[in-house]
């Protein structure tokens, strides 16, 4: 009898321990699946930006380009650096088309054996690739590196020191 319990008992532990594996398993597919389903304005600004990759939009001023872009896929914004709805980093995914104003943002990364840093007063992006949750390939103009054409440039959001940042999601 004492072996049939202790058989019984092993097989509970079997299966729970079975169960939450494969609802972690779970969570985390279904987490990615959702967090790559680009949202169709998001796809439509990403190819706007494509499309003028290495122009300068508007008057080459870093916000032309979400400006011009929102305009032309129909999108609805405040007209003054409010770019949609602002998302929340820690619930919702960055996706390829989100925005991103920054304000006050001092940034620092290192080449080879140098460190740089760079100062953004007052910018805005618009997210190009998303690399994982902290990091992206930003398009973007009017820099020091790029000028005033559209390029793009790596973000890594743990290189920024000090400032804020918000980002948006396009809206119709």
């Amino acid at each position: 009898m004492k072996r049939f319990f202790a058989v019984k008992i092993i097989f509970v532990l079997t299966f729970f321990v079975s169960a939450f594996s494969f609802h972690k398993v779970e969570k985390t597919i279904l987490s990615k699946v959702v967090c790559d389903q680009i949202p169709e304005l998001n796809q439509k600004l990403i190819d706007f930006v494509k499309s003028n990759l290495n122009k300068k939009v508007g008057r080459g001023e870093c916000w032309d380009l979400a400006a011009q872009g929102l305009n032309t896929i129909g999108a609805n914004w405040d007209k003054n650096y409010v770019f949609g709805k602002e998302i929340n980093l820690k619930k919702e995914c960055v996706y390829p088309g989100d925005i991103i104003q920054f304000e006050g943002v001092k940034i620092e990364y290192k080449k080879k054996n140098t460190t740089y840093w760079e100062e953004v007063d007052h910018h805005t992006a618009i997210v190009f690739k998303v690399n994982d949750k902290e990091s992206f390939i930003m398009a973007e103009q009017n820099t020091s590196v790029l000028g005033k054409k559209v390029g793009l440039s790596a973000l890594e959001l743990k290189n920024i020191l000090k400032g804020s940042y918000k980002v948006f999601r396009p809206v119709k």
